[in-house]
Order: C-alpha cells, then sequence, then structure tokens
C-alpha cells in the first residue's frame, strides 16, 4: 500500500488501512454480501470528485462546474441501463437501503399495506421489519418459505394477497438460496393491483450476465447494491421503467440524499464497465460453481443446508446437527481467518443475535481466482473448525494454515 503522505500526517489511520488490507489478503472472506473491486474502481473511487457539490441529475444541477460530473454521470447511468436492459437508470443512492426507500416513496403512502419476505425467511431489514423505516412508516405483511421445503409456495402468497390487498410486493432477499420466479411475482401483483418492487442486490451479477433469470421486464421498480456479486463500490442503484423514471428520481432527490457521492459514482461508472465484458461472464460462471463446489463439499461432512442446496452464490448452513449456534461458529471461524456471518434460518429457535446458521457466500473468493478444488479446501478447513470449537491449539494450527493457503492468491485475478 502506497500512501506515504497518509503515513506521515495521519498514521493511527494509516495503519488501520494497513492493516485490513493484510486481513483481506490473509483471511477467507466468506460473508455472501462481500466482494474486491478492482484496482481501477479503487482509483476511480479516490478521486477529486469528492469535491464536487452536484445536486441534482446531469444538466438539472443546482451548481455551476458540474460538466466533468455530469460526464461520471452519464456514463453509469448508460452501462446500468445497457447492462440491464433497462429503460432509466439512477446512480446516486448511496446504499441499497435508499434505493429501496426511493422505490417505497415513488409507490407508497404512509400507512399502506404492502408484502415482503420475512427477515428471518432470508428477506431484509427494509422489506418491512419493524426497526426499519419501512416497517415504522408502511403496514408490513410478511410472507414466508415453507417450514418442510424451506422456499416460498407462491400459491400461499396469492391467497395472501387476495386477502390483504398490498398497494405493492417486494421480491428479493438476503439469505434466500434458491432462484426467485418473477413471472409468478407479477401474475399475483397483476391480480391484485400492486405494483412489483424487486431487490436483487445479492443476485445482481448473475442477473447480469443471465445467469439468473432477470426481473427488468417484470418489475415496475428494480433496486439493487452496486457491491455484492456485482462487484464495484459500496452504493446502491435504481432501475425502473421510463414512466416512472421523473417520479423515482424526485423519491430520491431531493426526497431522501442531497449531493450525490460522484467520486462513488464514477467507481460504479468503472465497475459497470467491467460487468460489461465478456470476463464478467466467466467470473459469475465460476461464482456459482464455487457455490456448488463448496455446498456439495460440506454437505459430504455432515452439514445440513436450508433448502437442501443452492441456485446462487449463497448458501445458508443449518449448525443445529453440529450442536453449535451460529454466533459460536462465527466467532471460532473468526478465529480461525474465516469470515463469515452469523444468520438466522426460517423457523429459528434462537434470538437473531444468536442465530442457528451461518450465511457464506463466494463471489469474494472467486473474485481472488478460487475453484472448486479451493471450495474442498475451505470447506475442510470450516469442518476442522467446527469439531476443534473448544480447542484453541487446533484452531491457531488451522489459522496459521489459512493464512498461508490465503496469500497465495492475488486480491483480484480477473
Amino acid at each position: 500500500m502506497e500512501k506515504e503522505l497518509l503515513k506521515k500526517e495521519d498514521r493511527d489511520i494509516f495503519d488501520a488501512i494497513s492493516n485490513e488490507e493484510r486481513r483481506q489478503k490473509e483471511k477467507l472472506e466468506l460473508i455472501a454480501s462481500e466482494n474486491f473491486v478492482s484496482e481501477s474502481v479503487l482509483e476511480a473511487l479516490g478521486n477529486v470528485m469528492t469535491n464536487k457539490y452536484a445536486e441534482g441529475y446531469p444538466a438539472k444541477r443546482y451548481y455551476g462546474g458540474c460538466e466533468f460530473v455530469d460526464i461520471a454521470e452519464n456514463l453509469a447511468r448508460e452501462r446500468a441501463k445497457k447492462l440491464f436492459s433497462a429503460e432509466h437508470a439512477n446512480v446516486q443512492p448511496h446504499c441499497g437501503s435508499q434505493a429501496n426507500m426511493a422505490a417505497f416513496f415513488t409507490f407508497l403512502k404512509p400507512g399502506e399495506t404492502f408484502f415482503g419476505l420475512d427477515l428471518s425467511h432470508g428477506g431484509h431489514l427494509t422489506h418491512g421489519h419493524p426497526i426499519s423505516f419501512s416497517g415504522m412508516l408502511y403496514n408490513a405483511v410478511h410472507y414466508g418459505v415453507e417450514k418442510d421445503t424451506e422456499v416460498i409456495d407462491y400459491s400461499k402468497l396469492k391467497e395472501m394477497a387476495k386477502e390483504h390487498k398490498p398497494k405493492m410486493i417486494i421480491a428479493g432477499a438476503s439469505a434466500y438460496p434458491r432462484i426467485l420466479d418473477f413471472i409468478k411475482f407479477r401474475e399475483i401483483c397483476d391480480e391484485v393491483g400492486a405494483k412489483l418492487v424487486v431487490d436483487m442486490a445479492h443476485i445482481a451479477g448473475l442477473v447480469a450476465t443471465g445467469l439468473h433469470p432477470s426481473p427488468i421486464k417484470y418489475a415496475d421498480i428494480v433496486t439493487t447494491t452496486t457491491h455484492k456479486t456485482l462487484r464495484g463500490p459500496r452504493g446502491g442503484m435504481i432501475l425502473c421503467r421510463q414512466q416512472y423514471a421523473a417520479e423515482v428520481d424526485k423519491a430520491l432527490f431531493p426526497g431522501i440524499q442531497g449531493g450525490p457521492l460522484m467520486h462513488v459514482i464514477a467507481a460504479k461508472a468503472v465497475a459497470l464497465n467491467e460487468a460489461l465484458q465478456p470476463s464478467f461472464i466467466d467470473y459469475q460462471r465460476q461464482v456459482l460453481k464455487n457455490a456448488q463446489a463448496l455446498a456439495f463439499a460440506l454437505v459430504s461432512r455432515g452439514y445440513r443446508l436450508v433448502s437442501n442446496g443452492t441456485d446462487t452464490h449463497l448458501m445458508l448452513v443449518d449448525m443445529r446437527p453440529k450442536k453449535v449456534t451460529g454466533k459460536v461458529a462465527e466467532k471460532a471461524l473468526d478465529k480461525a481467518g474465516i469470515t463469515v456471518n452469523k444468520n438466522t434460518i426460517p423457523f429459528d429457535p434462537e434470538k437473531p443475535f444468536v442465530a442457528s446458521g451461518i450465511r457464506l457466500g463466494t463471489p469474494a473468493m472467486t473474485t481472488r481466482g478460487m475453484k472448486e478444488q479451493e471450495m474442498e479446501k475451505i470447506a475442510s478447513f470450516i469442518d476442522r473448525v467446527i469439531l476443534s470449537i473448544e480447542n484453541e491449539e487446533e484452531i491457531n494450527k488451522i489459522k496459521e494454515e489459512v493464512r498461508e493457503f490465503a496469500s497465495s492468491f492475488k486480491m483480484f485475478a480477473w
């Protein structure tokens, strides 16, 4: 890391960044919502556009001197539209939650009813949890998965919609490992007169490359993050039909946000251009191959996966057969240099802060160049840690093996 000026002027921050860089290189990053960006994205992210106020949209700003940030934002918008075959793109959301908020503001008035996937069944806080704006301002009704299959029963969702008559249904998840049927969501919405919003934050990279069905032609609004499988800087994005473009843009600014983060938008543009390259398709294919390999390797070692597998980049592992909670597993794995997150499973008997499961994903390790054989190795590391939960000596031994293994790979191999 070449940051000599920062090292001289603020050693504390320099050290924190250096240590984080070392952590990322020496550990195995299996958090499904994380990824590693390219050097080009990093360069774009740390640029002078951070100095520029640019409230408004290209050619319609409230400040002068925006001719060059306009270029960056227009490139990001056009690349997003091309990548997803969308009619309109707003690249200003600071995060996925604010993108979702703009969708809510576009279609709902406070107190109106909408449907979202239950958080404990794989949904997201912004899909109606009581501590989120979505649960505070609106009447959230949650659908979930079936106890026996652990997948969504669309016929039951349809009956719920007929009963409650929501104004909007939000489809999407943060811990649902199966393909979402956007056609059925659209049919249900049409039957009850609801708008369809799809939060594709987790699967955006798969959608962009045709490896997961696209929601674009079925949804009224699609929201996403620009990191996760899309492998860009942390941020959000909204795609919608042209008929909603003006309402969406107004909901975001001035409705929610002020000045956009133009340096981040420039980095989004770079990442979107990377996603338009043929190599990005190869990358996403490998993400799925690695997910299948990791899932198989874990199942062969006696682990139970929610819904018995995965169609995407992530899997939810039920730790109960191993007599370990998600919280304990997360902490032990972290000691060994393996980063995961504890996660509730459907109908979880544990509280969310304890949880019965862990969520694993393959995007970050795939970015580093790992393939199926490495997933087998990672599964072995995980199993050894879980079998040695109370053996600090063994966990320290595994930590050194993990450090040597992880450090042998590039940070960005694509």
